[in-house]
């Protein structure tokens, strides 16, 4: 059984003649959708290659075109790729790809693919269907034009006769597509040719019912590898993954807010007019559930006043610090005296004092993570960064290995765990090949490489993905004995041990099509964001977005006066995309990428009718917010914003 269901090659015997009076071949191929993603070519072009040139013709190139019925970016790659002197195109895909093509180019135009008979969708373009998937392509006998389709009758051995002022006797409102057809043979110099191919019909109807079924069983084993769901989005981290850690320049004043974490606010300690050194405590804790926010540099507090906070998108209580550039260190950052002798409370005593909490986004407090009710046996660290563009973590990996391993030293002990596993995304090969070497002579530390899919970097799916455990609905990782923690919140646990320092700064990415000097950077909390961007060059275009954090989970922000905090992994800044909506047209593909295993489709119904206790019962509580379905609707509906409003109405009980 074929590995995809689109369309095959055709028989020698039938490009050879095709092939005799033509020269200089120039061929393009599909590479098909709905299929398994993999990033090896497909081999149909490198076969037709071969056997053109075993005919004694010039091939002058090929192209390999992604979605060839998308004529956008179709046209710019055929525009780049497709020589002057390439007379005649040889079109490897199924009857959409080979139209379009037609369509867009004046070249000679040739169906060297039959597209296999099949019930299913055709192409990622949203067109009205134009290939029947027949088995047998007659678009080279047609100039591109499909009899079968385009013709209202279906006829394939000439038009009927039938046609008045160019348009069909059964529908007047469709042009006659046999008339088209003989127009751009015309056109083309190849009415002899028309008229003088009859078609012998072949029939490709009947199916082999054990071999489908097996085949489909095969397919979906392997969808269900690691864990469910999750898309392949193109990662982009080719911009800034090469490129080392640079300190950002100090800034001149910092706004540093006191919620910067899951949980209650800090309460301020200071206030205008104090002097402030660097780690020295500003706000305190306000409950178990909070975290101590401390300053990023020495010098005065200016005020203590509402600022606009980056992602909660309100003004919430912030420290502004004028620095005096002396980057003078507070009394209290002191290294620990003893550190192989820290008891489990002292370790928690100093995390919730040094203010760390989750760097990957969440920001929950890191101390109350670890005050664990249940036995642990793995801690995971994540690794993965599976959000395209971002390279902060994978940097982190690559230049503080040592204090990444030593952080989850610390983690073990703290929660009694036996085995603590860093995992780390397959296109990530030098952090993976380093930290090996690092880890080899630990007995309870390994490198666990996953393959590349997002969201692999959701807790949940990496509990899955590498100990094969389900964290119950509504559950958490300690529930099946897992503590989760992102690689730069461990070298924060290190930092606050071996030098004493709090969580001041944290790795950044600068990057995106649309910034013009993308980089990783070393950044203290309450740095400004529109400072960062001015000194990457600012941003290309007008129509750019700037978001914090990833091109799927950041926060889209319009005002850039805001600062960095703890929980900010990158600024990224992109093209924007103005997309209009559809009605949903029931085509479960978010069902097939959601992670969580949910069904998004009901979620935007249900919002529409304020049916917050449909949502309920659909499991929207689970939902990871990974906008996954979002990503693949083809009917471009919001659907990310419709299920945090369920969320907010179930929690406020509507």
């Amino acid at each position: 059984m074929e590995d995809y269901t689109k369309f095959r090659l055709k028989s020698k015997e039938e490009l050879a003649p095709l092939l005799e009076d033509k020269e200089s071949i120039f061929i393009v191929a599909c590479n098909k959708c709905f299929k398994e993603f993999k990033t090896v070519d497909e081999p149909e072009c490198a076969e037709l290659e071969q056997f053109v040139k075993e005919q004694g013709k010039k091939v002058s190139g090929s192209a390999r075109i992604d979605f060839l019925c998308n004529k956008v970016l179709t046209q710019r790659q055929l525009d780049e790729q497709l020589p002057a002197d390439a007379e005649n195109v040889f079109v490897i895909s199924c009857g959409l790809g080979i139209q379009t093509v037609a369509e867009l180019s004046d070249r000679l135009i040739f169906a060297a693919s039959d597209s296999i008979s099949y019930d299913g969708q055709h192409g990622m373009a949203l067109t009205n269907l134009r290939c029947d998937a027949c088995g047998q392509c007659y678009l080279n006998l047609t100039g591109g034009i499909c009899p079968i389709v385009d013709c209202a009758k279906s006829l394939i051995n000439g038009q009927c006769g039938g046609a008045k002022n160019g348009k069909c006797e059964v529908d007047v409102n469709r042009e006659c597509a046999w008339q088209n057809i003989y127009k751009r043979m015309d056109g083309q110099g190849r009415t002899e040719e028309l008229i003088s191919q009859p078609v012998q019909i072949r029939d490709y109807s009947k199916v082999n019912f054990n071999l489908i079924n097996q085949y489909v069983k095969s397919i979906r084993e392997k969808r269900f590898e690691g864990y469910f769901g999750g898309i392949h989005p193109t990662e982009h981290k080719e911009l800034t993954e090469h490129l080392a850690l640079v300190r950002f320049p100090d800034p001149g004043t910092v706004v540093i807010p006191l919620s910067q974490h899951t949980g209650a606010p800090a309460t301020a300690i200071v206030v205008p007019g104090d002097k402030v050194k660097v780690g020295q405590k500003i706000g305190e804790a306000a409950g178990f559930v909070s975290s101590p926010i401390h300053s990023s540099v020495s010098g005065t507090v200016t005020a203590v006043e509402p600022r606009l906070h980056p992602t909660l998108e309100v003004d919430v209580l912030s420290v502004v610090i004028e620095s005096d550039g002396k980057n003078t260190l507070h009394e209290s950052v002191q290294p620990c005296a003893d550190p192989e002798n820290l008891t489990t409370d002292e370790i928690l005593d100093l995390v919730r004092e040094k203010g760390i909490v989750g760097m990957g986004g969440a920001g929950f407090p890191t101390a109350v993570k670890l005050k664990v009710s249940k036995p642990i046996d793995t801690v995971l660290l994540n690794g993965c960064e599976c959000e395209p563009m971002l390279t902060a973590d994978h940097r982190v990996l690559l230049e503080y290995a040592d204090d990444v391993i030593y952080g989850l030293k610390v983690l073990l002990k703290t929660v009694n765990a036996e085995k603590g596993m860093i995992v780390i995304e397959d296109n990530k090969p030098d952090a993976i090949e380093l930290l090996e070497t690092k880890v080899a002579g630990l007995d309870n530390i390994e490198v666990v490489v996953a393959k590349t899919k997002y969201p692999q970097g959701a807790e949940k799916m990496l509990i899955k993905r590498t100990l094969g455990r389900q964290v119950p609905s509504g559950g958490l990782p300690l529930d099946v004995g897992v503590i989760v923690s992102n690689v730069s919140t461990a070298k924060a646990v290190s930092d606050a041990i071996v030098t004493g320092i709090p969580l001041v700064e944290r790795v950044i990415t600068v990057t995106g099509e649309r910034i013009k000097k993308p980089g990783n950077f070393i950044v203290k909390i309450g740095t400004n964001v529109q400072d960062i961007v001015d000194y990457c060059g600012g941003t290309i275009g007008d129509d750019t977005e700037i978001k914090l954090g990833g091109p799927m989970m950041g926060f889209g922000i319009k005002n850039l006066n805001v600062p960095i905090i703890k929980g900010t992994n990158g600024i990224i800044a992109i093209e924007t995309v103005d997309s209009e909506e559809s009605e949903c047209i029931k085509c479960g593909r978010c069902v097939d990428v959601c992670p969580m295993e949910l069904s998004p489709l009901y979620f935007t119904k249900y919002c529409k009718e304020e049916n917050w206790e449909g949502m309920k019962e659909k499991n929207v509580m689970d939902c990871i917010e990974c906008r996954c379905c979002e990503f693949v609707c083809s009917s471009k509906i919001p659907l990310m914003s419709r299920i945090k409003t369920g969320k907010t109405a179930i929690r406020e009980g509507k």
